[in-house]
């Protein structure tokens, strides 16, 4: 497994698996099916409800605790100095760990100050080995990481072929911040990626399909990709990239496929911020 190096020294996997909107039910099952596969980063948040899932698994798979890596996200309900701190503690306990490898503030509004704070704190204490965000685009992105003592050191993006999310680039490489995708196949209102004819023609060199393609493009960019999938047949196809690698002409290609640079959702959209404050705030 390819990794690459936070600022703090940690090293974190270049591809990992995400549980968005896996249920609880099958969590367990799913990640499971996941680490037996070979993957060693599991991305969840508390507002997957499925916290407690990831952490049967790893438990139950007979893995050392310091060869995976767990990341979470605080959410939007949590925010604030001591509610954030109290719902790390409580990841924890779902989580079945003394540590997080990865905590993150999952959206960009609410008291992501106080949430940050807390953070710092966890960190500091050793709860947490690495700290960031998630969907904070650009400009709310360099306002925050103005006013912070540590900066963040990942931003969670929807990012793929389709979402490349060039923008944001050089505004992350002022705090050398990493980027993690989610949504590295599509979804959320961006499909056509699997069935991409330039991809899949990319791949036949290779014996690789598109997906595979598509995936071994952000990991070659230093972009954390953690597709999803319930069927394990596709889980070990989405993990089998790092035998091969792309041409600069064929990275180039690729790079021609952008449609929707910052992402097709656009979070500083002010109704979309009115939602999530009188929802969950």
């Amino acid at each position: 497994m390819d990794t690459f190096r936070l600022y703090n020294g940690v090293e974190m996997p270049l591809l990992g698996y995400g549980v968005f909107q896996v249920s609880p039910e099958e969590c367990e099952r799913c990640v499971s099916d996941a680490l037996s596969v070979g993957y060693r980063l599991i991305d969840t948040a508390q507002a997957y409800f499925n916290e407690e899932g990831v952490g049967n698994a790893w438990r139950k798979s007979g893995l050392k605790r310091e060869d995976l890596f767990l990341v979470t996200k605080v959410w939007i309900s949590n925010n604030g100095e001591e509610k954030a701190a109290k719902s790390i503690d409580e990841s924890l306990k779902k989580l079945q760990t003394e540590y997080i490898d990865l905590l993150l503030i999952h959206q960009a509004y609410g008291d992501v100050f106080g949430t940050w704070r807390a953070m710092e704190k966890a960190y500091r204490a050793g709860k947490v080995r690495a700290i960031g965000v998630s969907n904070f685009q650009a400009a709310r992105f360099f306002d925050f990481a103005h006013y912070v003592e540590l900066k963040p050191m990942v931003n969670q993006l929807q990012c793929n072929v389709l979402v490349q999310q060039t923008g944001i680039e050089p505004i992350l490489a002022e705090t050398d911040t990493k980027m993690m995708a989610w949504g590295p196949l599509g979804g959320q209102g961006v499909d056509g990626i699997v069935k991409s004819e330039m991809l899949a023609n990319i791949g036949v060199k290779y014996d690789k399909s598109a997906a595979q393609v598509a995936l071994r493009w952000l990991t070659l960019r230093g972009i954390v990709a953690i597709p999803k999938s319930s069927h394990k047949e596709r889980m070990a196809q989405n993990f089998d990239i790092f035998d091969f690698s792309l041409s600069a002409d064929e990275m180039a290609q690729i790079a021609t496929m952008n449609q929707y640079d910052t992402g097709n959702i656009n979070f500083s959209d002010p109704q979309f911020v009115k939602y999530l404050i009188e929802t969950y705030g």
